[in-house]
């Protein structure tokens, strides 16, 4: 039996935080070059939630809302030059009670559906909301029927990427 040691406890969080910086930048480019736009707006199937979703049910709380709130960040960053604030605190909600719930609940992945469509309803439809509404001093009828319908979109492409989640956790990768 291997006792732990100082060096295999570095070699873990090292390992952690590459597997961390990996989920980031697989939400970037996924996120960035597989956007789908639905014609309201902005709002698009962005398909880094799906990535997000595997994150969330592989490392956690922690690693989803690393991953959650520093993927949209750097993909606003690249792609328009502004940071995010609404959007990541929203994402940080998201990763932190879909990590939470997917692997307390990880071999009852359809039970996690609901989940994900609150998280994803409190993280878009109320956070993203309530802080672009204050910073920029946008009426709440104007940005409350965008937002839930991002929320929605959102919630189906999570939805997705739970399904390939547990796909994956069954196979053992």
């Amino acid at each position: 039996m291997n006792k732990p040691t100082k060096e295999n406890s570095i070699r873990k969080n090292t390992m952690w935080i590459c597997q961390i910086a990996l989920g980031i930048a697989l939400y970037v480019v996924v996120s960035m070059v597989l956007k789908i736009p639905i014609g309201i707006g902005h709002i698009s199937l962005d398909l880094g939630y799906i990535v997000l979703a595997v994150c969330c049910m592989r490392f956690g709380m922690l690693g989803g809302a690393i991953v959650g709130g520093a993927g949209c960040t750097v993909v606003s960053l690249l792609s328009s030059g502004w940071f995010p604030l609404g959007w990541m605190l929203g994402n940080v909600l998201i990763g932190i009670i879909c990590g939470k719930a997917y692997q307390k609940n990880e071999s009852l992945c359809g039970s996690n559906i609901a989940i994900t469509g609150v998280a994803v309803l409190l993280g878009v439809g109320v956070v993203k909301t309530a802080v672009e509404c204050l910073l920029f001093s946008i009426p709440l009828a104007v940005k409350i029927p965008k937002n839930m319908v991002a929320a929605v979109m959102d919630t189906i492409v999570m939805s997705i990427g739970l399904f390939v989640a547990c796909r994956l956790s069954r196979k053992g990768t």
